[in-house]
């Protein structure tokens, strides 16, 4: 889907490897509604993205064009946005924003893309305008009930409360994430400091995590995208532990 709307990191992917390495994609572990006293999953993972919003605050804003709120990347060069009114949103309620510039450098051909992809120009936290891809995925068509004013957790919330099956967590990194459809991914830290896993030192506190296959359908080279590891990761599918590839773009926010 090509769009138009008014509106390069440069990493060797061979950085990202060995930190993505262990990175697992699992099920969501529970798909009650609702965070109550015995979802731990749920409520831990409000809590942890609190976390994560107060560590960079500057990087968290209202995005008025999706209906919603953003979490952009410390290198502008990624987007998780997510909706505060499902009746409203345009295209998605969950979604990634990237800048595609590096996919195009590595073959893309944006009329190649499915329909759960959009290509656009629009501009970017630091007013540039840009070429960007979004993938995503929508929730509902509700209107969401808030105590209160709709603020960047409240609004995440309502994903926990209304929609659980979308949260999970991988306990290989510690991490929550909410499911966006398709493979793709936005993740973060339980805990910033420490992984509780293995009590190793976080480093990857959040990560935005993509499906390379339609990307690759669509004329990219995976080898040749700049700012994004290409890696196998972990995948739990129907109780089994699979092997599949995954673009990734880990950060440390401390």
């Amino acid at each position: 889907m090509i769009m138009k709307r008014q509106q390069k990191m440069i990493v060797s992917p061979k950085t990202w490897l060995a930190a993505a390495a262990g990175l697992a994609i699992a099920v969501s572990l529970t798909a009650c509604a609702g965070p109550s006293a015995l979802d731990v999953v749920g409520r831990q993972s409000i809590t942890s993205f609190e976390k994560v919003m107060d560590t960079i605050p500057d990087r968290v804003k209202a995005d008025e064009e999706n209906v919603g709120w953003a979490l952009t990347a410390p290198d502008d060069s990624a987007r998780f946005i997510w909706s505060e009114d499902y009746s409203k949103a345009p295209l998605h309620d969950v979604m990634l924003e990237l800048k595609a510039q590096p996919f195009l450098d590595a073959g893309l051909d944006p009329e190649k893309l499915p329909e759960s992809y959009a290509f656009y120009e629009g501009d970017t936290l630091n007013g540039a305008t840009e070429k960007l891809l979004m993938v995503g995925k929508k929730l509902g068509s509700d209107t969401p009930s808030y105590q209160g004013a709709a603020t960047p957790l409240a609004a995440y919330e309502q994903i926990v409360d209304q929609y659980r099956d979308h949260i999970n967590y991988h306990t290989s990194l510690d991490h929550f994430g909410v499911m966006l459809g398709d493979g793709n991914m936005f993740e973060w830290a339980k805990d910033m400091k420490t992984n509780g896993t293995d009590k190793s030192v976080q480093d990857k506190d959040i990560v935005f995590v993509l499906n390379p296959e339609p990307l690759v359908a669509a004329g990219v080279d995976p080898e040749k995208v700049e700012g994004w590891a290409y890696a196998q990761v972990t995948v739990e599918l129907d109780g089994k532990m699979q092997e599949v590839w995954k673009f990734l773009k880990p950060f440390d926010l401390k």
